[in-house]
């Protein structure tokens, strides 16, 4: 009897797996891990696919934040994850081009441990100030810092970050000494502007974007080429007397090496669909982020370029680890 019992057990198990997996996906809830904590750029970013995601397939889509290491520990954990399709991971230009550069040893490889799905789209970074710094705007910002030398402080979400070496690379280019102070997040510099505890910190346009909107902190200038959309009254670098400045902060959608290619071409398809249609263009762009989808095939050759471009930022700057 208990054989008989152990059986039908046993073959229940084996239909119930079976019915699981020939369900189409997504049938059960997907993880997007993030290696930023919330409230800045990144964060935000992942949030608004997430929800967007979560409206087209009517499935639990689950944003789980790791901060820690410049975004290394939340890549790192989904490196390591099951390849099926249910762990995906918000792959920015910190996991998928700076880190890559400045350290020798990862516990990952962001080429051979990553699928990449799509793009999802770039937004420059923005330098704030607090109202009490004596500066309208960039060219009056630089002019003090090099009357003032070491006198001035900026916050930035992490070592070797994106915000972080857009600001080592406009001291290289303009020979300004200011005292990098790096926080767990952009949200935690920010929060420390806003009460007056710093004089500035740069991060991704939409974590500050509310705060500018709001004037209770001085936008001094974008880090990318063009102005942006949404913040068009605050000039670039460039036009603020860094001549040829452009750093651009990009974000997409990675899964762990090994998902099923039926998988990864859905995931691609449904991004695709949402990034070229209004709502979710609508969420990012007012952000502060310019939506951009591509093949697998283009952003694994996007993720390519950029490390090698980071990878002499950061011997420039002297950033190198061991």
């Amino acid at each position: 009897m208990r054989l008989h019992v152990c059986a039908i057990a046993l073959a229940l198990t084996f239909v119930s797996s079976g019915t699981a997996h020939s369900q189409p996906y997504p049938y059960r809830p997907v993880r997007v891990f993030v290696g930023f904590p919330p409230g800045g750029g990144v964060d935000i970013t992942a949030r608004l696919v997430a929800a967007a995601l979560n409206e087209l397939w009517g499935t639990t889509v689950l944003v789980d934040n790791r901060p820690g290491a410049t975004g290394g520990i939340g890549t790192e954990i989904a490196a390591k994850a099951t390849a099926d399709g249910y762990t995906l991971l918000l792959c920015n230009i910190s996991s998928h081009a700076i880190n890559p550069a400045r350290y020798k040893k990862l516990p990952y490889d962001h080429i051979k441990d990553f699928a990449p799905i799509s793009l999802i789209g770039s937004t420059p970074n923005v330098l704030v100030a607090h109202p009490s710094v004596p500066a309208n705007s960039l060219s009056e910002f630089i002019a003090y810092a090099r009357a003032n030398p070491g006198k001035l402080n900026y916050g930035s979400s992490g070592f070797g970050a994106s915000p972080h070496l857009s600001i080592e690379l406009l001291k290289m280019m303009t020979g300004i000494n200011i005292v990098s102070v790096q926080y767990k997040g952009a949200a935690l510099a920010l929060a420390d502007v806003l009460g007056g505890q710093m004089h500035t910190m740069v991060g991704n346009l939409p974590g500050p974007l509310p705060a500018i909107k709001a004037g209770k902190v001085r936008a001094l200038g974008v880090t990318s080429a063009k102005r942006n959309a949404r913040a068009l009254d605050v000039p670039t670098f460039a036009e603020s007397g860094v001549p040829g400045y452009d750093v651009t902060s990009w974000h997409g959608i990675c899964a762990p090496a090994g998902v099923p290619k039926p998988i990864l071409a859905r995931l691609n398809a449904d991004l695709v669909k949402l990034l070229n249609g209004p709502a979710l263009r609508q969420r990012l762009e007012d952000q502060g982020v310019d939506p951009t989808s591509s093949t697998p095939a283009e952003f694994a050759a996007h993720i390519k370029s950029e490390t090698v471009r980071w990878a002499k930022v950061v011997r420039a700057a002297g950033l190198a680890a061991e």
